[in-house]
């Protein structure tokens, strides 16, 4: 069984994170930059002398497809290293995998990861 980790998190936490899911196994994992907001709401800055609301903030996604084994230390790497203890550190989505192959090889299963 393979699981897909979807994680939202602040962008200066990425290279952390990183470095915490490769400490765990974690040989693979994709990034895209995203802008969300939750219960932050967003703020409002000032540019040349109005005021702007600025509903979406910067985020940064990961998702990573790995064996089922895995998931419970992935989990627990990536709440550790994007942990700030402020609002907005993120979320983590966990979606069961039915199959991947590799496009290269034609592998697939946990053999294609």
């Amino acid at each position: 069984m393979m699981k897909k980790i979807e994680a939202v998190i602040k962008p200066y936490k990425l290279d952390d994170v990183k470095d915490a899911l490769q400490d765990v196994g974690v040989t693979g994992l994709t990034v895209i930059e995203a802008k969300g907001f939750g219960r932050q709401k967003g703020h409002t800055e000032l540019y040349r002398g109005a005021e702007y609301v600025v509903d979406f903030l910067p985020k940064i996604k990961i998702e990573i497809v790995l064996a089922a084994e895995q998931v419970e230390s992935a989990i627990k790497a990536i709440c550790t290293a994007a942990n700030t203890g402020r609002i907005g550190d993120g979320k983590i989505f966990v979606t069961p995998v039915e199959q991947v192959i590799r496009v290269r090889t034609g592998e697939t299963g946990v053999d294609a990861l």
